[in-house]
């Protein structure tokens, strides 16, 4: 028995009990019918003419009926007399190359077949004005040279940074729009001035190209879209805000102030940019950003397979897993850290060979006197929140609280010979 197994073998694991958290799920069931109305009104409508050529960036990651929202607003384009086109619009992602970033709108469900019109992929920018802080302004070539640009992105919380807007339109613009080189910029000074330079870098793209709408959404907890707004450049600069303020509540969250352990099954891109989603785990990569439960120690077990090797965020946690590790593509996940300029989040977390040790390492160093006592919540990953397991001394916890309730009693989690989880 190796040093690492024989300081944590005795340590004990507690019974868990499965918990389910009830969340809003409201939802818009027919989308398409909600979308069109507010395409169709005049403010959004009589800045469409024939004949133009339109830029529609598209690019982030894990938004619920992404599709369906591009290709409606592709179709209501088209039928005002326009050209649209699809622009990737992700920043450095997709290892900042045209190819690699086709590919991503691909694995997203976006081709030509699924929304109707052509996508133009290309990572050569052309800088329009610099902010009088000196950062340069980027703007993707096609969207650059178009008759009109319009921007689909949901609006939520950011995981790095607060302020008065975060990810959404505006982000889409500045640094989606802005590729890699302009990603590069935006994140250049850090995170602690991106509240300013992404609405100061997105005005001026704005006012220097003509922008014609977003496309914005709101998701539940569950996420799928729970809200859908059409919003033209000055509605976007004045309600956007809003839209955060109602996307923060909306949020999942683990509904507990304190824990001593917080074990995850897996992190990964497709999850969210910071492997698993900082405002859930109260674990934030910046000093420029808080809020969600105190957690004292917390680990990660696996790497999803659509994060293709991307490991980012396994930093963040305190212990994780061989096999997490095995999984991790070095150069994919360092390219995150130099792109966003921080690097905590791709550093590898102390590293156990198996769940068990990990849980275990987990468990002994989280400044506990009685380890039968410990607060400790397993989840499957941050976006899936609606059933979560919880240790012996929370179930007061969850008794007390309105939103959660215990749907299996005590029982001990179960470990195949290898020592992982079953």
């Amino acid at each position: 028995m190796g040093i690492l197994q024989e300081l944590v073998k005795d340590i004990p694991i507690p019974k868990m009990a499965k918990v389910k958290v009830n969340f809003d799920e409201t939802r818009i069931d027919e989308l398409g019918s909600e979308l069109l109305p507010k395409l169709q009104r005049e403010a959004i409508a009589g800045k469409v003419k024939p004949g133009m050529e339109i830029a529609i960036a598209v690019g982030s990651r894990g938004l619920d009926r992404l599709v369906e929202i591009t290709a409606v607003t592709v179709k209501f384009l088209q039928d005002a007399g326009a050209k649209p086109f699809i622009v990737p619009s992700m920043g450095s992602h997709g290892g900042a190359t045209a190819e690699g970033q086709r590919e991503v709108l691909a694995h997203l469900g976006i081709t030509r077949e699924t929304v109707g019109c052509e996508i133009k992929s290309s990572m050569e920018v052309v800088q329009i004005g610099e902010l009088p802080n000196g950062l340069p302004v980027y703007v993707d070539q096609y969207a650059a040279a178009a008759d009109g640009m319009v921007v689909i992105n949901r609006i939520k919380p950011h995981t790095a940074f607060r302020g008065e807007v975060e990810s959404g339109m505006m982000k889409m613009i500045s640094i989606g729009l802005g590729k890699q080189k302009g990603a590069e910029a935006c994140h250049q000074l850090g995170f602690k001035y991106m509240a300013e330079n992404v609405p100061a870098m997105a005005k001026m793209i704005m006012a220097h190209k003509p922008f014609l709408f977003g496309v914005a959404s709101v998701e539940n907890a569950f996420d799928k879209v729970t809200l859908i707004e059409t919003m033209t450049e000055e509605e976007i600069v004045e309600h956007e805000p809003a839209l955060l303020v109602k996307a923060k509540a909306l949020l999942p969250k683990l509904y507990f102030e304190q824990l001593d352990v917080l074990i995850i099954d897996q992190i990964g891109k497709n999850i969210s940019g910071d492997g698993m989603d900082p405002n859930i785990t109260g674990r934030y990569p910046t000093p420029y950003a808080h809020g969600g439960p105190d957690v004292n120690k917390m680990a990660v077990l696996d790497l999803t397979h659509q994060s293709e090797g991307n490991a980012n965020g396994v930093g963040t946690a305190d212990f994780t897993t061989q096999r997490l590790v095995d999984k991790m593509d070095r150069e994919k996940t360092y390219a995150n850290g130099l792109t966003s300029t921080v690097v905590a989040p791709t550093k590898i977390a102390t590293t156990l060979p198996n769940d068990k040790e990990t849980i275990q390492a987990s468990i002994k160093t989280c400044n506990i006197l009685h380890f039968e006592k410990v607060r400790m919540v397993r989840i499957k990953n941050t976006l899936e929140l609606g059933m979560i397991e919880v240790s012996e001394a929370l179930l007061e916890d969850v008794q007390r609280h309105p939103k959660m309730e215990v749907i299996e009693d005590l029982y001990e989690l179960p470990f195949d010979n290898e020592g992982n989880l079953l």
